[in-house]
């Protein structure tokens, strides 16, 4: 169980926790969709929390679209967080190809301890929420709790993390609900 009331960060995945994730990837700020409920869940947790975003995006090392894609679909969840009364406090997002050895790429814990110095934070006052057997290992290898969501890929996660003891929501939305 986790004691929110310890917690001074917290970070989510991007696609599949506040937007809805593609097989194909997003790429394109049109492509960009907010799940039901999510923008409105982060300006709730901006009431108690500093929010960051930690993000794979492997679609600009594949050329699939580049960083200023990128930033204009950034823009458009800050424009759409801004109506909600909300807002991300700061994005961590890894550029590189699977293949390319980087240091960023979750499961490693690289834009976590970023995040986590940028905010004065240590891993016990982190929570990393999202959908993926990687977010679960960035969160592991960071050592702070994490939270898996059933949106985007997270029934296909839950099966594979069958057996851990782990803290599972059906959406960012009903988490908020639970810990507001």
């Amino acid at each position: 169980m986790i004691d929110w009331s310890t917690k001074k960060v917290i970070i989510l995945d991007r696609d599949g926790v506040i937007n809805h994730d593609s097989d194909a990837y997003i790429k394109s700020a049109d492509e960009w969709v907010p799940i039901a409920g999510s923008l409105s869940a982060i300006a709730t947790l901006n009431q108690r929390f500093k929010v960051a975003i930690a993000t794979n995006q492997s679609g600009i090392g594949r050329g699939f679209y580049d960083e200023a894609v990128l930033s204009e679909m950034h823009h458009k969840m800050a424009q759409l967080l801004q109506e909600q009364g909300g807002h991300i406090d700061h994005i961590e997002f890894c550029p590189h190809h699977p293949d390319d050895g980087c240091d960023c790429r979750k499961p490693k814990p690289t834009m976590l301890e970023r995040i986590a110095e940028i905010f004065n934070a240590t891993p016990e006052q982190v929570v990393f929420i999202g959908d993926s057997k990687s977010d679960y290992d960035c969160a592991q290898n960071f050592g702070c709790d994490f939270v898996l969501l059933l949106t985007g890929k997270g029934l296909k996660t839950l099966d594979k993390l069958a057996g851990k003891d782990i803290t599972i929501e059906k959406s960012l939305a009903k988490l908020v609900e639970e810990i507001h």
